[in-house]
């Protein structure tokens, strides 16, 4: 059976050298370094084996969890023993339940309100680890509070006043509830997590992550997990880790062996053809295409539409109440295209994506991990392609350096490509005209109400079919 005690007595990694206690939080003691784990898949086949009590292994098995995977294998036993928890593995490993698991069986034995906070640097991952932990915690009576931006905020306040077991939110909208509603406190929080961590300790949630640190008592549990890791040990000090283990189930940076990876070099100007090139290829498949800018999305999204594609857009320009009904349109898969910035890149486990598209390469090389993760989740298989010009080469080289790999590149006859130009060029010609219609990117918020109304019909006369164009072509 797994020993969670078992841990190895060999020179640490530099990954595994990362985390350091604060000795001022911690309580002047030495600081101290996470010891590295091996990997325990084979040592725990049951949630039973790693000391999940019989209600949540029965959560596990409604879940649809049958068995633990590698990171939860890792984590849970330490956890379980009162352990800091350092958690690095690939998207779509578990992540979520390597931590709520441990939490929710603590609660069990010490039922208090405000006994854990999650933070997430994204709403929607904030959303989706809540329902999580209301699916887990549903035969016993878990509250649980969502605490997020562009939502309103007397609905929190109204959550808040349930006196909610576990609240989970993002750094901001937790900071002004902190300050501004009344009887709201963490003073008594048991567990703090920092999910999607290396993004929580960079320097845009600093001053309110810093803020929520000096309320949250001393004494607590703390829970770091990420796909990716800074190694940076000033970031990691402030989260006040003591005495932590670090359980590494992936190095330092790496994809699913169950994704193919592709590329494709193109022109700037014809980064479009190659696009819907590749769409066309794809019938059917539920599909990510990542790019750079709020207005892209908006952009490609109504180009696609006028092509015939079933396509929408996500991002942080767009209220709250958009963005979870683009999503909820996507999973339902009433439209099989989500176009969307970096803030769909984390943690989102949306069921059933096929392929993610990098048409903009990300110029954070880690980002590229996030992104790509969106699919081959879970043991699936998936695809990944991205579509590299002339400017963004040397961008893509650094990716593979971080990954420790080449990807292969795809070669495309160039005639297929130019047959494209012309019904592209008037779609986006067309896309343009309603963006400018709509006020243009100046006017964010109206148009992200307005115009990203997916249901909106593009003018008749220039909606084509994606494969129609292509045979007509060839009349």
């Amino acid at each position: 059976s797994y020993s969670p005690t078992r841990a190895q007595k060999t020179p640490l990694p530099p990954l595994a050298a990362m985390a350091v206690a604060d000795k001022a939080v911690a309580g002047g003691g030495e600081a101290q370094q996470p010891e590295p784990e091996p990997e325990p898949a084979a040592e725990a086949s049951t949630f039973a084996e790693l000391g999940v009590c019989r209600e949540l292994v029965e959560a596990c098995d409604a879940m649809g969890w049958k068995q633990p995977t590698k990171i939860q294998a890792g984590a849970i036993p330490h956890a379980l023993q009162g352990r800091d928890v350092i958690g690095l593995g690939q998207t779509g490993s578990g992540k979520t339940g390597a931590f709520a698991l441990p939490i929710i069986q603590a609660l069990l034995e010490h039922r208090q309100p405000f006994f854990a906070c999650i933070m997430s640097p994204t709403r929607e991952l904030a959303i989706q680890i809540a329902e999580q932990f209301e699916a887990l915690g549903s035969a016993i009576g878990l509250v649980c509070s969502v605490l997020v931006g562009g939502v309103d905020r007397m609905q929190q306040v109204l959550s808040i006043a349930k006196r909610p077991h576990i609240v989970v939110g993002t750094p901001g909208r937790l900071l002004d509830h902190l300050k501004d509603t009344k009887g709201f406190s963490l003073t008594k929080v048991k567990y703090l997590v920092l999910d999607e961590a290396d993004k929580l300790l960079n320097l845009e949630f600093k001053e309110s992550l810093d803020d929520i640190l000096k309320v949250i008592p001393k004494e607590r549990r703390t829970y770091l997990f990420s796909a990716t890791m800074t190694k940076k040990v000033s970031k990691l000090q402030r989260a006040c880790l003591r005495n932590p283990v670090k359980v590494e189930v992936s190095s330092k940076y790496s994809t699913v062996d169950t994704l193919k990876q592709e590329w494709y070099f193109v022109p700037a100007d014809y980064k479009d053809c190659y696009l819907v090139h590749v769409l066309n290829e794809l019938p059917g498949s539920m599909i990510m295409i990542f790019v750079r800018t709020c207005e892209s999305t908006r952009l490609l999204a109504l180009t696609l539409r006028n092509l015939g594609f079933k396509a929408l857009s996500i991002s942080g320009q767009m209220s709250q109440d958009k963005r979870l009904g683009a999503l909820n349109k996507f999973k339902a898969k009433d439209f099989n295209i989500l176009i969307c910035t970096d803030v769909a890149s984390r943690g989102l486990d949306i069921q059933g994506v096929d392929v993610v598209m990098n048409y903009d390469i990300p110029m954070n090389s880690k980002d590229y991990v996030h992104r790509v993760g969106r699919t081959a989740r879970a043991g699936q298989s998936g695809y990944a392609v991205s579509f590299v010009n002339q400017y963004e080469a040397e961008w893509f080289k650094l990716i593979e350096q971080l990954l420790g790999r080449e990807i292969p590149d795809r070669k495309v006859d160039m005639d297929e490509i130019l047959i494209l130009r012309e019904h592209i060029s008037d779609s986006k010609r067309i896309a343009l005209t309603k963006l400018r219609e709509d006020g243009g990117h100046k006017k964010r918020r109206k148009v992200a109400e307005d115009d990203d109304d997916e249901e909106e019909e593009a003018p008749r006369g220039h909606r084509q079919k994606p494969r129609s164009f292509k045979k007509s072509s060839r009349r």
